[in-house]
């Protein structure tokens, strides 16, 4: 207790507040033997171990261009040591500790900031950290901007793009960046519709534009123009996404039917036999469709579906035509290693092990070495290289998300380079030894001929043209 009780000033203190003190508290008066307690009058204290989440304040009816000042409050039981308040908008902003009416104390930070339409979404966070015995708290309140702003970026399109045939239906779509927004249609200036997807038959060429429009401003799109085209519909193939091998998939061909009594002629690459019918839309107009199903293999991957549509016109025919191509996943296969250099190599020789395989969507690879242990993983590339330096097994797998494949096992041969050096050793040996062999022989040959003694010859002399015969 501090204070004084005969100035009606008392206070009771509570040092290091726990949870447990939650409780109903009563005030005694004593003196002396004499005790008066106000049992009428108790007093309730809960105590939360969670600190006082502060409160953002920002203006109602948020418009861009508009300045805004954004406060950030927290209640404050201690004036002397307030929570310290943090938050996404600027650091420096104004700090100030209030006094209540009610004696309580408030802590504020406040920022000016002008709006526009980057703001609408934004999230503003405040925290609020309270000091207590033995550290700090803290707890955090979070609001969201509302900004309404001017119609921006917008655009008009249509659907079916290009030459519209006369009778068909057209949407026209219009879009905008804008909070909140009107839409309006205007055919050749003159308004048609006040909804954003305006829907039609064509009957006649015209341009068409939509304006967009709130309290804040409006914008009006780029013209289209609408054009018929005197040539037949188009037929659509209607295939199932993310096919896989050992699907079984119904493929549909439709065409809009102007005439129900006398439709299209529809005609595929498919099986001729295949289902059809004429339907009735739910906006009164008709389709004509040819269905089949098959059950998907790799050999579909790539392959061309073309659908035809022969309309029946007066004098004869009009025909149209539609292709889509399959794409198709399937599991590896043809999964195989190979080595370069092949055959036998020499110790310490680098080699790369390649795999390769044929799957939908591209393989994953892995490299095993065998071991005596049994398969190690040793890559996960394509390609592997390594140091040949003992005779080793390899074999590589092909993984996607349907399946996965093993090759065959790629054997690394070391070759003895020892036997090798022999081989030429023993070669040269044997060319030195024949050489030795000839060398001798032609020695002695040379020999012989120079030992050998001359023979007498006579040399004719002519005397008196007379031929002699002179002894050598």
């Amino acid at each position: 207790m501090i204070g004084n009780l005969r100035e009606k000033n008392c206070t009771t203190v509570f040092p290091d507040l726990k949870t447990s003190y939650t409780d109903t508290y009563y005030l005694r008066i004593e003196n002396g033997k004499f005790k008066a307690p106000d049992i009428c009058q108790p007093l309730h204290i809960t105590v939360k171990d969670s600190p006082w989440s502060p409160s953002i304040n920002v203006p109602s009816d948020l418009k861009e261009h508009q300045s805004v000042t954004v406060t950030c409050s927290a209640f404050t039981p201690c004036p002397h040591s307030p929570p310290q308040l943090t938050w996404n908008l600027q650091q420096d902003s104004l700090r100030q500790t209030e006094k209540n009416t009610d004696g309580t104390f408030t802590t504020k930070i406040q920022e000016t900031i002008t709006l526009s339409d980057t703001h609408d979404g934004y999230n503003i966070r405040c925290s609020a950290r309270y000091p207590v015995i033995g550290g700090n708290k803290t707890a955090e309140t979070e609001v969201t901007l509302s900004v309404s702003y001017a119609p921006r970026n917008t655009s008009a399109s249509i659907s079916p793009s290009g030459l519209v045939s006369a009778g068909s239906w057209v949407e026209l779509s219009c879009s905008s960046r804008a909070k909140p927004v009107n839409f309006t249609w205007f055919r050749n200036g003159i308004k048609v519709s006040e909804i954003q997807n305006y829907s039609f038959i064509v009957t006649e060429e015209g341009e068409f534009y939509c304006v967009a429009k709130n309290n804040l401003g409006n914008e009006t799109s780029s013209r289209i123009c609408v054009s018929i085209k005197d040539s037949p519909w188009s037929p659509s193939i209607n295939v199932p996404s993310d096919l896989k091998e050992h699907q079984s998939v119904t493929i549909t061909c439709s065409a809009f039917t102007p005439c129900p009594h006398s439709p299209p002629q529809l005609t595929w690459n498919l099986q001729q036999d295949s289902l059809r019918q004429t339907e009735k839309n739910t906006e009164r107009t008709f389709t004509t469709k040819i269905q089949e199903n098959i059950t998907l293999s790799d050999t579909h991957d790539g392959y061309n579906i073309r659908c035809s549509a022969r309309y029946p016109v007066i004098g004869g025919n009009k025909t149209a035509e539609t292709e889509v191509t399959l794409r198709v996943s399937y599991a590896p296969r043809n999964t195989s290693a190979s080595i370069s250099p092949s055959g036998l190599v020499s110790a310490g020789r680098r080699v790369e092990l390649s795999c390769s395989s044929r799957a939908k969507p591209p393989p994953r690879f892995t490299w095993f070495w065998i071991s005596k242990h049994g398969a190690v993983n040793v890559s996960v590339e394509q390609v592997y290289k390594l140091n040949a330096t003992e005779e080793e097994e390899y074999y590589c797998v092909a993984t996607n998300d349907l399946d996965q494949q093993k090759s065959y096992v790629s054997f690394v041969g070391i070759k003895d380079d020892r036997s090798s050096g022999f081989l030429i050793l023993n070669i040269l040996k044997i060319l030195g030894i024949v050489l030795l062999c000839i060398s001798i022989i032609s020695f002695e040959c040379w020999f012989r001929f120079s030992k050998k003694p001359k023979k007498e010859t006579e040399e004719p002399t002519y005397v008196n043209n007379v031929m002699e015969t002179k002894a050598s």
